[in-house]
């Protein structure tokens, strides 16, 4: 009996940290390519290896004739000082406000856009894992009423917003 316990208490533990794991990470319905376009500042994002340190964070966006996306983010290494340049390519996912974006040969990631302004002047980005989201800005600050309302879609759709880090521009 006390290993059926065990058994079902583990369970029940897994299906608890699974759920706390689920997020929305549906995109916007109506999303204009073209407009998405260009200089992109960000403002916040959850910590991952590609961008520790990284402040001054910028990522460009630019349609090519045959349709493809060329990106480069960069940022400078807020303990060297050097500015650190990634080269990427995007493409159309699966969906309205879906890329797929890559920074290494074929590889590709989900890039989902899933809040823009009215204007396309700030956008909510994650992917199709919990561990990566974005708020950035056509500027490089936001007003704090903007960002409280980002702040609100992200934790409505189950985004631990106390893990941002607020970049500094």
């Amino acid at each position: 009996m006390r290993q059926l316990y065990t058994i079902m208490s583990a369970i029940i533990l897994m299906a608890t940290s699974c759920h706390a794991q689920r997020i929305d990470t549906s995109t916007v319905s109506n999303f204009d390519t073209e407009r998405y376009m260009g200089r992109w500042y960000e403002i916040a994002r959850y910590d991952h290896r590609f961008e520790r340190n990284l402040e001054r964070c910028e990522a460009t966006y630019t349609l090519q004739p045959n349709g493809k996306i060329t990106v480069r983010n960069s940022g400078v290494n807020s303990k060297t000082g050097l500015l650190k340049v990634s080269d990427g390519k995007a493409k159309a996912g699966k969906r309205p406000g879906q890329l797929r974006v890559s920074f290494f040969l074929f590889f590709y990631s989900d890039y989902n856009i899933m809040a823009i302004g009215p204007d396309y002047d700030w956008v909510l980005v994650g992917s199709s894992s919990p561990k990566y989201l974005w708020i950035l800005s056509r500027t490089p600050q936001l007003p704090d009423a903007t960002i409280e309302h980002i702040l609100t879609l992200a934790r409505n759709r189950g985004y631990d917003t106390d893990k941002l880090i607020w970049v500094k521009q």
